[in-house]
């Protein structure tokens, strides 16, 4: 049996991946909370494991070698993860491309983007009309573009469902507050409706669930999410 991965975690999309795939692979492991809220991200035994101070990152006691390994980078951990497991991530070839390629497209584009619509439409204190129209037409155009894959193959990277979908669709959960209605994108509603069909899906989200909460921030939690707390040099 897998010795247990400890994983530092929080409910945001970048965690939900990760925890959609190790169900998904129904590997052991253990969801450490990482408040960000409370600035438990900038705690130096978090930082050791994730310089960037972000979450998620991983300890894998029985890494390459039989080693403990750490990482962060969400893309990353579902890189490692798949190989380690032998599942959702061809060993080579030309899928092997096709799946790591949209998992840069979620990384490069989806996850920014969508999380600058998300900022500038509901957390930031002021409402910015240009930034505002300025990443909302760019969620517009990123979900045209998933709109247009979907409509040549079932799942991002092909025929088959692989740690791409994985990565993209937590991204996708908040949709209106994106300013996107599904409707005008049928097959990525098609895909996102198959995708949250998944039991694995349903039990990877409800992982620190209960730390989600629909109240506004605090002027603190701003403070550490947003303001000088992040910018600070450590």
């Amino acid at each position: 049996m897998s010795a247990t991965i400890d994983v530092y975690s929080w409910p945001t999309p970048n965690g939900h991946k990760v925890h959609i795939l190790l169900e998904e692979l129904a590997l052991p492991y253990r969801a450490i909370g990482v408040d960000i809220g409370a600035g438990a991200q900038f705690e130096p035994e978090f930082l050791k494991i994730s310089p960037n101070n972000k979450v998620p990152a991983i300890v894998d006691p029985d890494g390459p070698g039989g080693k403990p390994l750490a990482l962060f980078e969400s893309g990353e951990i579902l890189i490692y993860l798949a190989e380690k497991a032998g599942r959702f991530l061809p060993a080579s070839g030309s899928d092997r491309y096709a799946v790591l390629q949209w998992l840069m497209f979620q990384m490069g584009s989806v996850g920014p983007m969508l999380g600058q619509a998300h900022h500038f439409r509901v957390y930031a204190p002021d409402k910015i009309t240009y930034a505002i129209d300025r990443y909302t037409k760019e969620a517009q155009r990123l979900y045209g573009v998933m709109d247009h894959r979907l409509a040549e193959a079932p799942y991002f990277a092909g025929a088959e469902y692989t740690i791409a979908d994985m990565s993209i669709w937590p991204w996708l959960r908040y949709h209106e507050r994106q300013g996107i209605d599904l409707a005008d994108y049928p097959h990525v509603k098609r895909w996102y409706q198959e995708i949250e069909s998944r039991l694995a899906v349903q039990r990877g989200i409800a992982v620190l669930a209960q730390h989600t909460s629909s109240r506004p921030f605090t002027d603190e939690q701003r403070r550490i999410l947003f303001g000088e707390e992040q910018y600070k040099r450590r």
